[in-house]
């Protein structure tokens, strides 16, 4: 079976959630895309989205409409060629619409996972929980007589473990997309040992037809990206400890939060990033990772008691931000919230005293959004990372330890055979978290203890 009769029957099982859509989006844009090839116009090709709420997927098919559209628009040139041989699209906007009705035709919303009984290629997207993603592929890949191969979005879940489990025959690869997928240009490929070639072979040749940045995990749980950050995390809560044996927690959240982004130049803050994933997800993957790596405490009381008193974090169905550690005002973080006082503590009533003991940034400052601009990037960092090297201040002091943390932890996952390479684990930081560099470097070249 070649790559278009492989993707001439295709289910996505979450469709409607935010991995899900899109994923539908990207994988239904490349079926429609070869249907209207000449020598496919034949084939049937068809996408079963499937999702447990009509009220989620008619949501999912407005979101198709508008996210295709806008593709269409930039692809117009294209386009024309497309239906060259369609005497009545004349106008940009017939072929923009066109294009649109198209991809949605192969698409049918479903609600039943019988849906996807003939699919050659399953997609799952459930929520990072081993038994419902069992439950959902014992329902439609592990006794389907057509054998569909199985690629699953799971950011921690061993890809062996779920063959075992679910019974596949080495049916099924990790293919993990980054939020948003359709945004974010990073795939993370996980073969397990029981993998099929040609599964593994499908699946990378898929991802560089989606125009994905691909980078190769063994099958180790969290593989590269939370590997990383679930320590990175970790290692953020435990220097609010430390600090905060001498500060207000609130005070001690915001301090490691902005050096995490303003002297570690990130695009957002360590806690602003676990509010964003979810409090939850970071949960869930950290208790995966800590049943399957034994002695290596990759759990947080912190979050695990925060999750208790109702702060989750995550997003709103547009994309906004829920508050979580910290409280948001049209996106800003703008308090910290305190579980003594079960309250947020604003900003407002700390920040100039926390900011004068952090003490300045290295001059020129070097924002991140301006980091990843520059035309001399390296010489830039390495002129703003010589003077943090070269600081006596708190937040020159925690920034170092942040840093040569970071690249410890990358470093380890090199070590432990999780990353082939630092390449592949800058690539993981720089692509997928959006980093201005990657954590192995010589920004922070010393030794540090776990």
């Amino acid at each position: 079976m070649d790559y278009v009769e492989r993707l001439e029957r295709v289910a996505v099982l979450g469709a409607a959630g935010k991995m899900g859509s899109g994923i539908v989006l990207l994988v239904g844009t490349e079926m429609a895309d070869l249907s209207l090839r000449p020598e496919n116009r034949s084939r049937t090709i068809v996408l079963h989205a499937v999702d447990i709420s009509h009220q989620a997927l008619s949501g999912l098919v407005r979101y198709l409409r508008e996210q295709v559209r806008k593709s269409a628009e930039k692809r117009i040139v294209r386009l024309r060629k497309v239906y060259a041989d369609r005497p009545d699209l004349v106008d940009n906007r017939d072929i923009v619409e066109q294009y649109v009705d198209d991809v949605l035709d192969i698409i049918r919303p479903a609600t039943g996972i019988e849906a996807a009984s003939d699919a050659r290629v399953i997609f799952e997207a459930a929520p990072e929980d081993l038994d419902l993603k069992l439950r959902l592929l014992a329902a439609s890949a592990t006794d389907n007589p057509g054998r569909p191969w199985v690629f699953t979005n799971t950011s921690s879940i061993p890809i062996a473990e779920i063959d075992a489990k679910a019974r596949l025959g080495g049916r099924v690869m990790g293919v993990h997309f980054y939020n948003p997928p359709a945004v974010q240009k990073l795939v993370e490929l996980i073969r397990g040992a029981t993998t099929l070639p040609e599964a593994a072979e499908f699946a990378g040749t898929l991802a560089r037809n989606l125009r994905k940045t691909i980078v190769h995990s063994s099958d180790c749980a969290g593989f590269i990206g939370n590997g990383h950050f679930m320590r990175d995390l970790l290692f953020a809560v435990a220097e609010v400890e430390r600090i905060g044996a001498g500060m207000p927690f609130a005070e001690a959240v915001y301090a490691v939060n902005r050096v995490s982004q303003d002297f570690l130049v990130r695009p957002m803050g360590i806690f602003q990033l676990i509010d964003y994933v979810g409090l939850d997800v970071c949960q869930c993957i950290m208790r995966v990772m800590d049943a399957r790596l034994p002695g290596q405490q990759l759990q947080s009381p912190l979050i695990d008691r925060l999750l208790d008193m109702g702060v989750k974090g995550g997003q709103h169905h547009d994309g906004s931000q829920k508050d979580g550690i910290l409280r948001y005002e049209r996106g800003t973080p703008v308090a910290v919230f305190d579980p003594e006082r079960r309250a947020y503590v604003p900003f407002e009533t700390f920040r100039a005293a926390r900011d004068a003991w952090l003490g300045p940034l290295p001059q020129p400052p070097l924002p991140w959004r301006s980091a990843v601009r520059h035309p001399s990037k390296e010489k830039a960092l390495e002129a703003f990372f010589g003077q943090v090297r070269s600081m006596t201040t708190p937040g020159a002091d925690l920034a170092r330890r942040y840093g040569l943390r970071s690249r410890a932890i990358g470093l380890q996952l090199v070590r432990d055979g999780v990353a082939r390479s630092p390449v592949d684990v800058n690539t993981v930081l720089c692509t997928g978290f959006f980093h201005a560099y990657g954590p192995i470097n010589d920004y922070f070249s010393e030794t540090v203890t776990a």
